[in-house]
């Protein structure tokens, strides 16, 4: 009769070549996933100044020193890595402007916070061209497609961040109750991008200070009492 079990020193050479070939395949899974972050630090760089249409294999093969097959195996388009590209930079802002923000608690102090934040992330130059979604939505508004699609997606959801913020310094009493969320969150929005691309344009701290100015000066005139809005730092 057949037996459904082999030898101890058959399963031990069974166990220990699979666990060899695990171990391989992690390895490789490991060495493929820094590749893929090193490649994707460098394409928010190359992006956020030159444009996502400025991304090729060629040259991040280049310039990172690696093969164009490896390069393109992680990816497998352009537009695929495009996508990522967006992906990542989608992180590097959650972990430098949203939450951050978050861990104020509910109400104006989180509003400012959220504001001052992206001024920071834009004033020190987390992507060198500025913000990253600034210029590359302006480079693909007009198109249609994935990438598109994508950039509508986080552009949602960054003005869903500042309308939820918004709405609740109005909830918590702090923002006089006839607010109209929406609005102030456009205005908020808009002083903080255009402080941005007078500030690529031009060069200098000038922009980022006016905005500083001009999002206090909004929040005191929205806020149920406009002495407990100190001036953005």
């Amino acid at each position: 009769m057949a037996s459904g079990t082999g030898t101890a020193s058959e399963l031990d050479a069974g166990g220990a070549a699979r666990a060899g070939a695990g171990t391989k395949l992690d390895g490789r899974v490991e060495r493929g996933n820094q590749t893929r972050r090193l490649v994707l630090r460098r394409t928010v760089d190359i992006a956020s100044v030159e444009g996502l249409d400025a991304l090729s294999v060629g040259r991040l093969a280049t310039e990172l020193k690696l093969s164009k097959s490896g390069v393109f195996a992680l990816f497998g388009s352009k537009e695929e890595l495009q996508l990522a590209t967006i992906r990542a930079a989608g992180r590097i802002f959650l972990d430098n402007v949203v939450e951050p923000a978050r861990q104020s608690p509910p109400g104006l102090g989180r509003v400012r916070q959220l504001c001052a934040r992206w001024l920071d992330y834009s004033e020190q130059r987390v992507f060198p061209g500025g913000c990253f979604f600034y210029g590359v939505i302006a480079e693909f508004d007009a198109r249609e497609g994935a990438v598109h699609d994508a950039l509508v997606h986080a552009d949602r959801d960054w003005r869903g961040q500042v309308e939820g913020c918004v709405a609740e310094a109005r909830d918590t009493g702090e923002l006089r109750p006839d607010t109209d969320v929406p609005q102030l969150a456009f205005e908020l929005i808009a002083f903080m991008e255009t402080a941005n691309a007078h500030a690529v344009l031009h060069g200098g701290p000038d922009a980022y200070r006016k905005a500083r100015v001009a999002i206090t000066t909004r929040l005191r005139a929205a806020a149920a009492d406009p002495s407990q809005v100190a001036q953005l730092p």
